[in-house]
């Protein structure tokens, strides 16, 4: 039998998606002189991946790094803006960008700063552009872009506006053309973010068993479908597409009586899909599921949680809050037809 000659070669890590904050550890074409490292980090913004180079935007230029001298590729969060616990010092635009990973869209485009996500239409967030920052075009143009980017995948055109709470989208220039050109406001949505570690210490409520896993169950699949129309492919592509993602299940011998998802991006951890059983509520089945993938964020390394829900559900705005996590922002999404 022949015996190899070395070890074999390092695979290179997968790249995320341009537009995400990461550190790329890489081997260096020689020893530096002065200090003798073999190996060099660089910190930054991913703007372009393919099979021979990474493209990272750092502060003081971009730098490409050739994937086969990659050893390590890992998403950070984006810079803190301000002061304050990390999951506040994080600026509008930033949060927006880190939440995308959480509940991603298997569809993308990029328009500049903009992110057009497509979903096969399941659910709002997946099928909306994230318009965080500068689309690089005028704002009708960017608009006609999006307009025709939708229309090819039969869908209808929808974008998300952020501001800080209570601002409201009336002086925004995208709104005004938006509305201008017949779209709807959808109700608002309220951002809220914690320190993993106090969800992960927030009462519990009764002592309830929450399954946890990476892999999506078919009666999990089945009592998110319970709730809101969830087609098979679209709804799988979303729910398992994040970098990392935990399920949690809490059951009892009659079937699931609570779920909810974390999906893990960008060193956050982003909570959705909670939803309990008309039979178990009020039983504290919501605060076990929450309870259990703070602790399970926590044990990843994960610091800082987000986590959406609309301005007028009065339930899940009053958990949440329980819970430890404080409003960060708003978003609307505006849609046409």
């Amino acid at each position: 039998m022949q015996t190899p000659e070395g070890p074999p070669p390092a695979r290179t890590p997968a790249a995320p998606a341009p537009g995400t904050r990461v550190v790329v550890r890489h081997r260096l074409p020689a020893p530096d002189p002065r200090t003798g490292a073999t190996l060099t980090d660089v910190v930054g913004l991913l703007v372009h991946a393919d099979e021979e180079h990474l493209l990272v935007r750092t502060r003081r230029g971009e730098v490409a790094v050739p994937r086969a001298a990659v050893t390590a590729l890992q998403e950070v969060p984006p810079a803190p803006s301000r002061r304050g616990a990390p999951h506040l010092a994080l600026s509008v635009e930033d949060l927006e960008r880190v939440m995308v990973g959480a509940w991603p869209a298997p569809d993308t485009a990029h328009l500049g700063d903009w992110l057009l996500r497509a979903a096969g239409g399941f659910t709002h967030r997946a099928n909306s552009v994230m318009t965080a920052g500068d689309p690089g075009v005028p704002l009708a143009e960017a608009v006609d872009r999006v307009e025709g980017w939708y229309r090819e995948r039969g869908l209808a055109p929808m974008l998300t506006l952020a501001a800080p709470v209570g601002a409201g989208i009336g002086g925004d220039p995208l709104a005004h053309e938006l509305l201008g050109r017949g779209y709807r406001p959808r109700v608002p949505t309220t951002a809220f973010t914690a320190a993993t570690s106090s969800v992960a210490a927030a009462d519990p409520g009764p002592d309830l068993e929450v399954a946890l896993g990476a892999t999506l169950e078919e009666d999990w699949l089945a009592a998110y479908r319970g709730y809101r129309d969830a087609p098979e492919e679209a709804a799988r592509a979303v729910l398992t597409g994040s970098p990392a993602q935990v399920f949690a299940t809490v059951r009892d011998a009659d079937g699931v009586l609570g779920i909810g998802r974390l999906g893990v991006a960008a060193a956050w951890g982003g909570v959705a899909a909670m939803w309990v059983a008309p039979r178990a509520r009020r039983r504290g089945v919501a605060s076990a599921v929450l309870g259990a993938l703070a602790r399970e964020a926590a044990g990843r390394g994960v610091r800082s949680m987000h986590l959406q829900t609309d301005v007028d559900n009065a339930g899940a705005q009053a958990l949440y809050r329980r819970a430890g996590f404080v409003p960060h922002h708003e978003y609307v999404t505006l849609r046409r037809g």
